[in-house]
């Protein structure tokens, strides 16, 4: 399996983030996202792109965003710090290689707020897509497209160092702690399929009453994606620790991010072919090193 290490650099200057989800399962493969065959060339050509709004290409995110996902402030911006504008985090700067690929420039990329439930609600959207940690499901793709997956992630385990589970081994330890996640998320779903404690899991608005409620010795633990563990724990939370990630759980397995769309938006087409050649030349990867860095040592649990 793939290992990875939060650089110290990187942990100075981020903030925590969750993976939101619904109450779903996960697929165990990636056929949820859109299948479409490859656009010609002129098809995606920028002066052919079925885009929301004429030269333009239209983002949605959630604010306030986060790091490691996203990272940096722009002066005057709408949102709250970190500003996607920035162009910097693992998600900032794969949009902005994206928009590029799609032929736009930085000036031609226009960011929208849109809170994370919403971006795989059915209906109209008014702008071309969205990116926040959106994981591919099968519930959420009879409702919008998805792009094909451009990050798989591990969901993992925070709780303090004095905790009765920060030795745990095993899920079935895991099943007399008192566990929590954000509503709407991977993390919730994965404590009530996987683990499914003795007692029911608490729900929280966000990742910051969570991460409160672990402070205060409400919760045993709170379940987010990896790379938000290993932020929460390095930097916001001192006495803190990464109990384990968790992969090969049946029904959980190969859990992706991906670009939510109205469904049948015709862009899709172009923005797949877009994230496969981001894909193959290299730069997706460049954008995962620098920012997600390269391994980490949370004991994986499955």
């Amino acid at each position: 399996m793939r290992k990875f290490l939060l650089g110290v650099l990187v942990l100075a200057t981020l903030a925590a983030a969750c993976a939101p989800e619904d109450e779903e399962p996960q697929a165990t493969d990636t056929a949820t996202a859109t299948d479409t065959a490859s656009p010609a060339a002129d098809e995606c050509a920028p002066e052919n792109l079925p885009v929301f709004e004429p030269g333009q290409l239209t983002i949605s995110t959630s604010n306030p965003v986060f790091p490691p996902w996203f990272v940096g402030k722009v002066e005057g911006s709408d949102w709250k710090n970190p500003s996607p504008e920035a162009g910097k985090g693992f998600e900032g700067a794969f949009a902005y290689a994206l928009a590029e690929e799609l032929g736009f420039s930085e000036d031609e990329v226009v960011w929208v707020e849109e809170s994370f439930n919403k971006t795989y609600a059915p209906g109209e959207k008014d702008y071309d897509f969205s990116i926040q940690e959106i994981s591919i499901t099968p519930k959420r793709a009879e409702a919008v497209d998805f792009s094909v997956g451009y990050y798989d992630v591990n969901q993992a385990l925070i709780t303090l160092e004095d905790s009765p589970v920060a030795d745990a081994t095993s899920i079935e330890e895991l099943k007399g702690a008192k566990l929590g996640a954000q509503i709407g998320t991977t993390g919730l779903t994965f404590i009530e399929e996987a683990i499914q404690p003795d007692e029911q899991a608490q729900v929280f608005d966000d990742t910051s009453a969570a991460k409160a409620a672990l402070e205060n010795g409400q919760i045993d633990g709170i379940v987010v994606d990896l790379y938000t563990a290993l932020y929460i724990s390095a930097v916001e939370i001192p006495g803190s620790r990464v109990v384990a990630q968790f992969e090969n759980i049946p029904g959980l397995e190969g859990e992706e991010f991906g670009l939510t769309f109205e469904k049948g938006n015709p862009l899709v087409d172009c923005v797949n072919q877009a994230i496969e050649t981001l894909k193959s030349d290299g730069t997706l990867d460049a954008i995962e090193q620098e920012w997600l860095s390269e391994s980490i040592d949370a004991p994986v649990l499955g």
